[in-house]
């Protein structure tokens, strides 16, 4: 079986020449845009280098890979990527479409907080799908979290999330995440419900963090798909799932661009503790070594 493409190794290919020629750029372009990060973003990454290259006078290929990495980090570091969850109880919305990983997410976000010994409740709000409340308890349980279900089928979304920051003051759990429903097919009833939730919310707690998560296989489209979200829902922070770190590395800063908006944690894998925050200089160094 053919072994799986990723930048870091492409790119290895490049820095073992003796020299910089016209065909590591070319090499390095195709590399770039084939980890997408977009035509734009990889001829502006060339184009920084380039001019590097020249101000340093230099011709070695490890001076090139060295360039690279600070030019990423760079890039990926003019975005702040904390999370911020120092209320109590510390609120976080997560919104995306349906299909994106929204519920295992959940899960593993629960995994990622406990790791930090914190205490989680986890709100099922997506009242619309009865299999996705059921989905939402399983991940809750694997993860270790308390979960607050709908009291009767179809119960209002807002007043699920009223219950569970009630738990949470109640029983002084710290964190409380809230599902919310991923369908798009009126976005103006989508919206009216989120904004709906945020109120109900905010009458008994701040709000710390909205999340959207993103399919980073889908690229571009799923940006486009999520942008009612992006526009009426008060994003704070990008969840990307489904990203395989060192094939299509670069969707990190195309999305960060293109939205505005943080990437705070990203999904490599279909296990519970397959969810880390994301750190700029961490990230640029997997990439490109």
């Amino acid at each position: 079986m053919a072994e799986k493409w990723s930048l870091g190794r492409a790119l290895r290919g490049m820095f073992v020449k003796p020299t910089i020629d016209e065909t590591t750029w070319e090499d390095l372009e195709t590399a770039l845009l084939i980890a997408d990060f977009g035509p734009d973003i990889t001829e502006r990454i060339v184009d920084e280098l380039r001019e590097k290259v020249d101000r340093f006078h230099t011709t070695d290929p490890r001076d090139l890979q060295r360039m690279l990495k600070e030019t990423l980090e760079e890039h990926f570091a003019k975005f702040d990527t904390t999370l911020k969850l120092t209320e109590r109880p510390a609120v976080v919305l997560v919104v995306g479409v349906n299909g994106v990983g929204k519920t295992t997410t959940i899960g593993k976000f629960a995994k990622f907080l406990q790791r930090y010994n914190r205490s989680v409740v986890v709100g099922a709000a997506d009242t619309f799908r009865a299999a996705a409340v059921d989905q939402l308890a399983t991940w809750a349980e694997r993860s270790g979290a308390a979960i607050v279900r709908p009291q009767q089928e179809g119960q209002d979304p807002a007043s699920v999330a009223f219950q569970t920051i009630e738990y949470a003051n109640r029983t002084g759990t710290e964190i409380v995440i809230v599902d919310t429903a991923g369908r798009l097919h009126t976005k103006g009833g989508l919206m009216d419900e989120l904004t709906k939730i945020r109120r109900v919310i905010e009458k008994q707690a701040p709000i710390s963090e909205v999340l959207l998560v993103l399919d980073a296989t889908t690229g571009q489209n799923g940006v486009m798909q999520a942008e009612a979200f992006l526009e009426h829902a008060g994003v704070t922070g990008l969840v990307l799932t489904k990203l395989d770190g060192s094939a299509k590395g670069g969707f990190v800063l195309a999305v960060q661009e293109r939205t505005g908006i943080p990437v705070k944690l990203l999904g490599q894998g279909e296990g519970i503790g397959d969810l880390t925050g994301f750190t700029p200089h961490v990230f640029a160094a997997s990439l490109v070594e």
